[in-house]
């Protein structure tokens, strides 16, 4: 894309941005008395369809259609932002594994906006024709399915294609000429890393298993955080007191909400230093994980309204807004 082609994508973002939800807009959907009531503003602020007032779930996939639909719109090649998409590729093998090993139908696991089309990742699985799938995914689908047909292990299934997926996404951001998106791909796995060093050791994972589940990134030695997940959590804060990411020590010995709100927040502030550069796609990939962000937080809030939980105990796990 030219500099005016840039300029003109930038400006659009400019006023899409104003649309985005802020802290206010969240406190009134918190504040609402209801699940439907929670909806209704939702729809007043044209989330949705129009004229169609459906469930949660249609309407936050009406809002991922919407960011995709405005970024095809913007940009000639969306595969600069493939390491976005590539996540929803692996959520769609994982359904199509565990689809085929159980012989149901329930073809609405899959999810859009990935860089194949759902139905031939089915397709791949069920006819155990991998050649349809990309190069890089190839090797992943074979030994899943075979590790979930010999072993009947779920969890050991969904190990290998959720690193699968973080080596793809730190493969795409390590390619990419925009400096925001390989910062987004280090810290997205880096964090990832820290969420599975803390839940396979508070389950008592082996350090086969654990070592099986992280994914390289350069920020991380996953070797020593591996051992020491294997151990306990103390070991897993003096190993992190030694990172980058000594400050997530704090956020993980308050509570799982806390650290979840904590990496979440670290993007946050990532991409908002890229809000004011007019002339490059960073702009673009700004808006993209801000509306990720706005979507899961509005996810919770229904989440919380339809389990009628407090507004305190949804509160705590909202994460910063861009706006």
């Amino acid at each position: 894309m030219s500099e005016k082609q840039y300029a003109y994508a930038v400006a659009r973002i400019r006023y899409k941005e104003n649309a985005l939800l802020d802290t206010q807009a969240l406190e009134q959907l918190l504040a609402s008395k209801s699940y439907e009531e929670c909806l209704q503003l939702l729809y007043d602020k044209g989330w949705g369809s129009p004229d169609s007032h459906q469930g949660s779930e249609q309407l936050l996939e009406d809002e991922q259609e919407k960011t995709w639909h405005l970024i095809r719109e913007l940009v000639d090649d969306i595969s600069v932002f493939d390491l976005f998409l590539i996540p929803n590729d692996y959520h769609n093998l994982k359904a199509a594994i565990k689809l085929v090993y159980s012989g149901e139908k329930q073809e609405h696991l899959f999810i859009n906006n990935g860089t194949i089309d759902p139905q031939i990742i089915f397709e791949a699985i069920k006819e155990h024709n991998n050649d349809l799938l990309p190069q890089q995914m190839r090797e992943t689908a074979t030994e899943a399915f075979q590790a979930l047909l010999h072993t009947g292990d779920g969890q050991l299934c969904d190990f290998m294609i959720d690193k699968a997926s973080l080596e793809a996404v730190y493969s795409a951001g390590k390619v990419s000429k925009n400096e925001l998106l390989k910062k987004v791909a280090e810290v997205t796995v880096a964090v990832a890393d820290i969420k599975i060093a803390v839940r396979t050791c508070k389950t008592g994972k082996s350090l086969d298993k654990i070592t099986l589940a992280l994914a390289n990134c350069d920020s991380l030695d996953i070797q020593k955080l591996a051992k020491a997940a294997a151990q306990d959590e103390e070991a897993i804060y003096d190993y992190l007191n030694r990172t980058v990411y000594a400050k997530a020590v704090e956020q993980i010995k308050e509570s799982s909400s806390a650290f979840e709100r904590w990496c979440d927040n670290l993007i946050i502030e990532v991409i908002r230093l890229q809000k004011y550069n007019p002339f490059t796609i960073a702009p673009i990939a700004a808006y993209i994980l801000a509306r990720q962000n706005e979507i899961k937080a509005v996810r919770m809030i229904l989440s919380g309204k339809l389990n009628q939980l407090s507004e305190e105990s949804v509160r705590e796990r909202l994460r910063e807004m861009y706006v």
